[in-house]
C-alpha cells in the first residue's frame, strides 16, 4: 500500500509499505478515505515541530471505512464510517487520572509521535474510532477532528451562553472555533486576521464583526464592539505578540485561551492579570470531545463544507503544501482523498 512519509525535514516520499494486519483483539482495520492537512503536518515537513520524530507517516485528521475487526471489538462493525481520534494516553499519570489525557505525560499523537493516517490502510484500537452517519460525505467528515479542538477551547475558556468572545486568527482552527461557539453557545463573536479572504469566510460563517489587523487598530475595533472588553479571548495564532494583544483585549474576570507552540518569550506584565482577575489557559488537542462533535455532525448542526476549499488525490500532497504556503489567501482546509 502507499503511505506519505516525511523521512526527515524537507524530504517527503510516497512509499510502498506492507499491508497492515490486526495483531490485537481490540484492533480495527480501516481503509482511509480522506485526510485533512493541518498546519502541524506542514510544521513536521519543514522541521518546525517541537515534538515530532522522524521518519513519520503524517496525518491526524482522518476518516475511513471499517474493513475488518478484531474478536474483542463490539462498538464498530464492517462498513461503518469512522473518524479517528488521534490521542494515545497512558491512563495512569496525573493528567490522565484528572480527565486530561490530551496532556498525558506519555502522550503520543497519531501522525506526530507514531505513524499517522496518510496511508491507504491503518490498524488502530477500537477506542480511537467514532462512528458517524453514512449520510455525511467523507470530505465534510474530515473536519470532525478540528471541531473537537474547538470544543476543547470552549471548555478551557469556560465559555458561557451570550459571552462576548474574540478570536485572534481566522485560519481553519479559528473558523472552527467561531462556528462551534456560534452554534453551541450563541455568543457574540468577533475575529481578526491579516487575510481579507479569511475574514469574508468568517462573516459567512456568522462572525458578528471582523477586523483586518493589517489596516485597522485591533484594540480600538474590539472595544468599539465590546466596550468592556471580551469575556473570552482565543489566541489561535500563538505568536508572542498575539498573546500580548489578548491580555489587552480581555475584560475583567475574562479568560484567555492559548493555542500554539511558539517558544519565543512574550512581554506580559503581571498587573492586568491580577487587577482584572484573568484566567489564562493553554489548550492542546482535546479530551473526550469526539462523541459530542459527531452528534452535532449527525444532527447537521455542524458541517465542514464551508471550510473545505480544495480536494486533491493523496499522490499530489506536495502540490497541496505548495498551495498552502504560497497562496494562503486561496486556502482554508485542504483535503487529501485516498
Amino acid at each position: 500500500m502507499k503511505a506519505i512519509v516525511v523521512v526527515k525535514p524537507n524530504l517527503l516520499l510516497i512509499e510502498d509499505r506492507p499491508f497492515p494486519k490486526i495483531e490485537a483483539d481490540n484492533q480495527v482495520l480501516v481503509r482511509v478515505k480522506a485526510g485533512g492537512i493541518c498546519g502541524s503536518d506542514l510544521h513536521i515537513y519543514r522541521g518546525e515541530s517541537p515534538v515530532a520524530t522522524y521518519p513519520r507517516v503524517i496525518g491526524h485528521e482522518i476518516v475511513g471505512e471499517v474493513i475488518e475487526t478484531g474478536p474483542a471489538v463490539n462498538k464498530v462493525k464492517k462498513g461503518d464510517r469512522v473518524a479517528v481520534e488521534p490521542v494515545f494516553s497512558c491512563g495512569q499519570c496525573y493528567p490522565c487520572k484528572t480527565g486530561r489525557p490530551n496532556v498525558c505525560e506519555k502522550l503520543e499523537v497519531f501522525g506526530v509521535h507514531r505513524d499517522g493516517g496518510f496511508q491507504e490502510y491503518i490498524v488502530i484500537p477500537e477506542t480511537n474510532l467514532h462512528v458517524f452517519s453514512k449520510e455525511i460525505e467523507w470530505n465534510d467528515a474530515v473536519i470532525i477532528e478540528p471541531f473537537t479542538i474547538a470544543a476543547e477551547v470552549a471548555e478551557r475558556g469556560f465559555v458561557m451562553r451570550e459571552d462576548h468572545v474574540f478570536i485572534i486568527g481566522a485560519g481553519p482552527i479559528g473558523l472552527c472555533i467561531l462556528q462551534y461557539l456560534k452554534v453551541v453557545f450563541e455568543v457574540k463573536c468577533g475575529i481578526c486576521d491579516v487575510i481579507e479572504e479569511r475574514l469574508k469566510r468568517a462573516e459567512e460563517i456568522g462572525a458578528d464583526f471582523v477586523v483586518n489587523v493589517s489596516n485597522s487598530d485591533l484594540e480600538h475595533e474590539v472595544y468599539k464592539h465590546f466596550p468592556k472588553g471580551a469575556n473570552v479571548v482565543v489566541d489561535a495564532v500563538g505568536f508572542p505578540e498575539t498573546f500580548e494583544s489578548a491580555l489587552k483585549l480581555a475584560s475583567s474576570a475574562g479568560r484567555i485561551v492559548l493555542l500554539g507552540f511558539d517558544k519565543r518569550a512574550s512581554s506580559i506584565p503581571q498587573a492586568p492579570i491580577t487587577l482584572k482577575g484573568l484566567t489564562i489557559s493553554g489548550s492542546r488537542l482535546q479530551a473526550g470531545k469526539f462523541p459530542h462533535i459527531v452528534e452535532l455532525f449527525n444532527k447537521r448542526k455542524l458541517s465542514g463544507k464551508n471550510l473545505v476549499t480544495h480536494v486533491f488525490p493523496f499522490e499530489r500532497v506536495m502540490d497541496t503544501f505548495e498551495l498552502i504556503e504560497k497562496s494562503p489567501e486561496k486556502v482554508c482546509k485542504v483535503v487529501l482523498s485516498f
